[in-house]
């Protein structure tokens, strides 16, 4: 017997920063939105205790211990119902690794469901979100999709209503960023100045309410974008192709280095892809749209 669960990739529409915590976090008003690009997790029962394999673009950079925060899902939901995490846990992995999609944080909270549904635990939603946001900031949206507000440090979600559907571009860089670099260079670029609690703008929520794409492009905001760049200069050359080919919005994604692009309609979007692959700035382009839903047993 087997589960596979699939599980979406995100793009940050809002990341709003506050100033560093004494316990080195930041709190965030960071507004999620879960687009079509996928992984899938696989999990099987191992009579050799736990064992992380991949496959797929980027396999090559995705730990195979376990650090993995699949691996790190298992083990956590394993303790919990006092059972071994004797489980094969296999990666088909699409979206990018560190990209800023949070694709390690998917895979964490697919794992979490597929083995949930593997060993029959019955663990509540609540339980599962619990162990989500012991595992990391991004992992509780990952299991919900969709699209939610995050607070805290992102990981205290309000599900929120979207009132159509928004096209994307993602440009994917030649090389990855690290999270807690881009963080570190954010309250570097932040020293000496009053940096603002983080909130939500009411703008950008009543545009996804409506599914207003020219809207949430006026809107779209990413507080981590200036330390992005400041470690990743390139990705300006990137975001300038996409605004020449049309591109309603253009931001870094998350902590990045993937770039982000609202387009009008797929055709649109269609244009825009084929602008960045011509300009030659990133390593790859894919078009996608959201919201969709989050973990999914398939």
């Amino acid at each position: 017997m087997s589960v596979t669960v699939r599980v979406p990739a995100k793009v940050n529409v809002q990341l709003a920063v506050g100033a560093a915590r004494p316990d080195g976090f930041h709190d965030l008003a960071n507004v999620f939105l879960a687009v079509g690009l996928y992984d899938e997790v696989t999990a099987t029962p191992s009579p050799d205790g736990l064992r992380i394999t991949c496959a797929g673009p980027d396999a090559g950079q995705v730990p195979l211990d376990r650090t993995n925060l699949a691996a790190r899902a298992a083990v956590a939901l394993a303790g919990r119902y006092g059972r071994d995490a004797d489980v094969h846990l296999h990666i088909a992995k699409d979206i990018p690794v560190a990209g800023g999609m949070a694709g390690g944080s998917a895979d964490g909270a697919a794992a979490l469901l597929a083995c949930d549904a593997l060993w029959g635990t019955g663990a509540s939603r609540g339980e599962l979100l619990d162990i989500c946001a012991e595992l990391g900031s991004d992992v509780p949206f990952s299991l919900v999709g969709g699209a939610a507000l995050g607070t805290g440090r992102g990981e205290r979600l309000t599900e929120l209503e979207v009132g159509g559907t928004f096209h994307w571009v993602f440009a994917m860089a030649p090389r990855g960023l690290s999270t807690p670099a881009v963080f570190r260079e954010f309250d570097r670029l932040a020293e000496g100045r009053e940096v603002a609690e983080p909130v939500a703008s009411r703008d950008l929520l009543d545009a996804l309410a409506k599914g207003d794409a020219d809207g949430l492009a006026a809107t779209v905001s990413n507080d981590l974008q200036p330390a992005a760049l400041s470690l990743f200069p390139e990705l300006a050359d990137t975001l300038a192709a996409g605004r020449a080919a049309g591109a309603l919005a253009a931001l870094v994604s998350g902590s990045g280095p993937t770039t982000a692009f609202l387009a009008r309609d797929a055709e649109a979007a269609e244009g825009i892809a084929g602008a960045l692959r011509d300009a030659a700035t990133c390593r790859t382009v894919r078009t996608t749209a959201g919201p969709v839903p989050g973990a999914t047993v398939v």
